[in-house]
């Protein structure tokens, strides 16, 4: 039956035609977005988990900013415990040097009075972001430093903070209220540094800070410097010496792990971003493929509305 009221094939043709264009609609959404969820009415659960794991990936650019950080004040404390090695190792050669017979040790000590005034300054300079690292100016132990390293979410969705810890106390060359805390202010045994100890303290210290509680001899020298003496201060100095070099292995090791876990939070977020493209990332292969077949179906659906709509036109024939 025909009708001019109510075309039937016209009006499947346009329902057709409208879900071919809804379908086109998407598709070409998809290919200028560049994802296949991109709302969270696209998929709310993958949409939900995306947005989770990009926020997340935006916490470990920070955490990887905070390692770079935490890194350059490793470096400029190991920097600055090489240079006092470098400059301890020439006073040793001093004191050696002092302990051959008729050498002139006030010269001798003018030229230590130098090398601890350049400790002095390596010490004040090793600072980096307003920290220094080998220089305290209160009481008692440094406190240790934690530099963030990394970003934790657990099964609960509850998040953490990983926490690299430095200890800095063993670190300290020069503390100017407590001497004691200080590698180059505080008092050391020379007597407890030899093979068999005569029971007698002999305490030497390598730089008067202006701090309390070191009550030792100055290491420094004069014409009345016995060679005893002499050979005493080597052994505080070679003492010295050793511990700098077990701080500076401490920061080397430190740096290393930092370098590690620099690494280990770059791969991780370059896999984060890999699975949340599987997530939610368009196939432009497949869509440019699905968009050619729905423009195709879309002329075939306007061209059977078309015809559709020609057949009440052929009634008007009838009529002439």
């Amino acid at each position: 039956m025909t009708s001019i009221m109510t075309n039937s094939a016209a009006s499947a043709a346009l329902q057709t035609l409208k879900s071919i264009n809804s379908d086109l609609e998407s598709t070409q959404g998809r290919i200028s977005s560049g994802y296949r969820v991109e709302e969270a009415g696209d998929n709310a659960a993958y949409w939900s988990i995306a947005t989770t794991m990009r926020s997340d990936n935006k916490a470990l650019s920070t955490v990887q900013d905070a390692l770079g950080l935490g890194a350059a004040k490793v470096d400029t404390a190991y920097t600055g415990v090489n240079a006092a090695i470098d400059v301890v190792s020439e006073i040793k050669a001093k004191l050696v040097a002092a302990s051959e017979p008729g050498v002139d040790k006030t010269k001798i000590n003018n030229e230590m009075t130098e090398l601890k005034n350049q400790l002095v300054s390596i010490t004040d300079s090793a600072s980096f972001s307003g920290e220094n690292w080998l220089k305290s100016t209160t009481a008692g132990a440094a406190a240790n430093k934690n530099i963030v390293a990394g970003f934790n979410r657990d099964t609960g969705g509850n998040v953490t903070l990983t926490t690299l810890t430095v200890d800095v106390s063993s670190a300290t060359l020069i503390n100017t209220v407590d001497d004691a805390q200080g590698l180059f202010t505080k008092d050391i045994d020379a007597d407890l540094l030899q093979s068999t100890t005569t029971g007698t303290a002999a305490l030497y210290r390598l730089i008067d800070s202006g701090g309390t509680a070191a009550t030792g001899a100055l290491i420094e020298l004069s014409a009345a410097t016995t060679d005893a003496q002499v050979d005493e201060m080597i052994r505080v100095v070679d003492n010295i010496f050793s511990s700098m070099t077990d701080i500076a292995a401490d920061f080397g090791s430190v740096n290393k792990r930092i370098e590690m876990q620099e690494d280990f939070v770059g791969n991780l977020m370059n896999s984060i971003d890999k699975g949340i493209g599987r997530l939610v990332d368009a196939d432009m292969n497949e869509e440019s493929t699905r968009l050619k077949a729905l423009q195709t179906q879309q002329q075939l659906g306007i061209q059977a509305l078309s015809i559709a709509n020609s057949s009440t036109q052929n009634v008007m024939s009838l009529f002439r």
